[in-house]
Parts: structure tokens; sequence; C-alpha cells
């Protein structure tokens, strides 16, 4: 959903054209006989070592092709706008939206097909089979390039374990772990041993994230293009009920419960919380964006039962569907130099290291590849000498992702589904006497409203 995102987050932004940043571009009217990219680059309030490394890179691009000339925009996605930015001509010529809006605009064509042009790459066939049906139509045409995807982890401050005795190297392996290291580290420490989102469509965003590794399967599609709403299952109401034993028995989750993504690595990162799930990208977020110390970070998989998966998510690099050929062109000749190339081609993937490390922005944090293994692993030795995060502190979750099951996002009504659950979450956690049958009934009566819509 979210993700450094950069979180992006999947599919909680919209989509806004800030103005041309000034670092980036030298040039960024255009000159004579050159073609003008205009291309989204970083939310509004990025840091400067952010957008210095873009302008390095930006000139790398712009001296392999001198006949472009590259202009970075500062956006947001977020849907609500979306159609009003097409319709005026607003949108960046390359931008990137989460997996959860990709098959909506893809079904609405207001995707660019860009199937010959990856077909003509000649690395399609790399692509996680997974990931590369986030941007196949109905059609089986491509309309995106998978740039950059995550699966959730478990992420947990090394210091609190330490202070409350418990070892920050073996971190919990199954959900009843979790509660116990929980209720030790809240015992010990005073602090929230689990915390979990709920508001802002987050919570649930993340209450998808453990129904679904407990084996859950929240929405049925349908042959006919249409979705059933099964959120009411027996992993739902195990996670609800998960959720209000830590709050209520235990006494393990705080005193806040309308935590969103900020607010919640805003906790994580100031040493107020144990443990919570999350995007596995998000460390470069909680270091950048939240002054988080390396020192007390550690990651590894959520635990998984009953068959159940890794929920994951990501975005694509897209183009609008009104672009002439010649932009077209150049467009696919820039994601595929700033977006793929770093995970195909050596020189490419130590280049960008080289940049992203000089200007002191995460290198190596644990994602989920968009590519087949073996590209990924080749990848990582490529840019080892630059990685700069703790890897070490991440080992649980380098050493178990590949054998976990990776599952998406459902695809009809995410973010109103999302809100709907995140109803769920907050009457478990501020009303110790919720009705968790009646609330899963009326969920599941009301997602479906709005997926017969």
């Amino acid at each position: 959903m979210k993700s450094s995102r950069s979180i992006a987050i999947a599919g909680l932004t919209a989509l806004v054209v800030a103005g041309s940043l000034a670092a980036c571009s030298a040039d960024s009217g255009g000159d004579d006989g050159k073609l003008e990219l205009r291309v989204a680059t970083f939310p509004p309030g990025a840091d400067q070592a952010a957008y210095d490394a873009f302008a390095e890179q930006e000139k790398q691009f712009e001296k392999a092709n001198p006949d472009i000339d590259v202009v970075g925009l500062e956006y947001e996605w977020t849907a609500p706008t979306f159609a009003a930015q097409l319709a005026g001509g607003s949108l960046p010529d390359v931008f990137t939206v989460p997996f959860t809006d990709s098959k909506t605009l893809l079904e609405n064509g207001q995707l660019m097909d860009v199937t010959k042009e990856i077909d003509d790459l000649g690395y399609s066939d790399k692509f996680n089979p997974i990931i590369l049906n986030e941007v196949t139509g109905g059609d089986g045409k491509l309309y995106g390039f998978p740039r950059q995807a995550y699966a959730n982890g478990l992420h947990y401050n090394r210091a609190l374990f330490e202070e409350a005795g418990l070892d920050p190297d073996s971190p919990p392996t199954t959900w009843d772990e979790v509660r116990a290291a929980a209720k030790t580290i809240a015992e010990k420490t005073g602090k929230a041993g689990y915390a979990t989102m709920a508001a802002g469509n987050t919570g649930g965003w993340q209450l998808s994230v453990q129904a679904d590794s407990r084996g859950a399967s929240l929405q049925e599609a349908n042959d006919d293009g249409s979705y059933t709403s099964t959120i009411d299952n027996d992993a739902t109401k195990a996670t609800l009920e998960y959720l209000h034993d830590l709050r209520w028995e235990d006494d393990s989750m705080g005193a806040t419960f309308d935590l969103d993504w900020g607010s919640i690595n805003q906790e994580f990162a100031a040493g107020n919380v144990g443990m919570y799930t999350s995007g596995s990208d998000v460390y470069t977020a909680l270091v950048r964006d939240f002054g988080m110390s390396p020192d007390i970070y550690g990651l590894t998989v959520i635990p998984t039962e009953n068959e159940g998966g890794v929920l994951g998510g990501g975005d694509i690099a897209v183009m609008p569907p009104t672009l002439d050929d010649d932009t077209k062109a150049a467009a696919v000749e820039w994601i595929d130099w700033y977006y793929m190339q770093k995970l195909l081609n050596e020189g490419a993937a130590v280049a960008d290291a080289k940049a992203l490390a000089a200007s002191d922005q995460a290198v190596g944090t644990p994602v989920l590849p968009v590519l087949d293994k073996d590209t990924w692993d080749q990848q990582q030795e490529w840019i080892a000498p630059y990685v700069n995060v703790p890897q070490d502190q991440m080992t649980g979750f380098f050493d178990g992702i590949f054998e976990q099951t990776p599952v998406g996002e459902f695809k009809g009504q995410t973010q109103p589904i999302y809100a709907l659950m995140d109803n769920l979450v907050q009457a478990v956690l501020t009303d110790e006497n919720a009705d968790i049958d009646a609330l899963l009934k009326q969920v599941d009566v009301d997602a479906q409203a709005l997926l017969d819509q």
C-alpha cells in the first residue's frame, strides 16, 4: 500500500503537479531542437539530498540522450484529481501510480499501451509474473512498467527488545510469539509493545495484511468482471480477536488507536512502539523523514499460518494515453534508463547506487523484487559495495521473504473498502465489548454495496 512510498503507500495519495524543480535541470524550459520530457520526481517536502541525487541522475541521462531535455516535476498521486488532470493535459509525461489503482486506470483506457516497447526492450519475461499482472489489461496488453514493489514485514525496535530482555537477533516467528513479545515489552518498558494503523484507510490495509497471513481471501473476482466481498471469514475474525486480546487482555498496545501511516512511523522512530507491520521499504522514510536512528531498527517477515501469504504492493511507471509518438519514445527511454536498467545492467546499477550513496540516500533497502530472483541476486551483488543500510539487522526478512507466498491487494474498490475496514479496527481497539461477528457481517454488506455500484 504505502511504501517509501515514497510511498507511497500505496494507494492513499492523489495527483498534484506543483511545478518544476530548479535543481533538476538548468534547461527546464527546453533548448531549441530538444524534446522536453516532463517527469514526476518526488512529492512536495522531500529533502534536498533526494533532489541532489535526482539532479545527478538527470545529468547522466541527458548526457546519454542529448536530444532530450528532462524537466522534473514535484507530484503526489491522488485518484480523485486524476481525471481532471488527464482532461486538462497537466499530467507529467511519466509518473507512477500504485498497484491498487492501476487496474482501474488501464481498464478505463487512461494509460498508454506499452506492450510493444516492453517486448522490444527484451525483458518482459524477466518480470515476476504476479507483479506483471498488475499492469496487464483484460486484453492481455501491458500498460506500464512495474518499477518497485514491497512486501509487508514486521518492523521492530531492537533497543526496546534489549530493554525488555528479548533477543533482537531472534525476532518472533509466529503471531503467538509476537503477542508474547509485545506483552513483555509493554510490561518492562512502559511503551506500546505492538501498534497497528487504524485511520486513513491504513487500518483496513493492515487488517488485510494480518488476515492474508492467516489464509484469508477478502474478495473474489467473478467471471463477468464483478467482485464478491468475502471479508467476513475466519481469518479476518481471528485477526480482530487477536488485536482485541493485545489491547484489552494484555494492555500491550499503548494508548493511541487512531494511527495512520505517518503517525505510526513517527511513533516508531521516536522509540515509542516495539513492533508494527508495514511495507518492507519503509526504512528509508523512517530515517530520512522521521529521524529514526538506524541502530534501533530491526525487520523480519510477518508470521504466516494456514497457508497464508504476505501482502505486497508497489507502483508502476506509466504514461498518459495522449502522448505523441516522439514523446512516448522519449518517455520509454527515460523509464528504461531511470527505473529498469539499474535492475538489469551492472553499469546502471552501480551508477545509481553511487549517486544515491553520495547524496546520503538509502541503498539496499529490502524490497519485493519486481524481476526474477536470479536477476535480483545479481543486482544485489553489483550494488553491495554501496549498501549503507544495516542489512545485518534485517536478516529475518532477507532470509525468509522468498519462502513466503506473495499476495496482491484485492482489486475492487480497494481504497473505499479499506476505509470501511478502518472502522472494524477502531471498534475493536476502542470498545472492549465490540461484537466482531456483527461488525464483519455489516462490513461485507457495505463492501458489496460499493462493489455493485
